[in-house]
């Protein structure tokens, strides 16, 4: 069983925002993929495959978690504040 020290890289916003910008980008010609991606499923995903729901997901995997890192963050630093307030009443 893994532990949160093995998964810290999962928490390191410049590692997130570097696989954002390669896997979760590229191909970056004529537009970035997961753009692509986003608009065909917005437009009703006609025409897709498993294969293309799998390429959402490995391409849109990396923004998730930088978007997921980011509320976390901003939930704890609110904790935090509320918390600091409380102290200070």
């Amino acid at each position: 069983m893994e532990t949160t020290q093995n998964l810290k890289f999962w928490n390191d916003a410049r590692f997130l925002g570097l696989m954002c910008l390669t896997l979760g980008l590229a191909p970056f010609f004529p537009e970035p993929h997961i753009w692509g991606k986003i608009r065909w499923i917005l437009g009703g995903a006609h025409g897709m495959k498993a294969l293309d729901y799998f390429d959402f997901l490995m391409h849109g995997t990396p923004w998730f978690l930088l978007v997921r890192l980011g509320l976390m963050t901003l939930y704890h630093r609110l904790k935090e504040n509320t918390r600091l307030q409380a102290h200070q009443d």
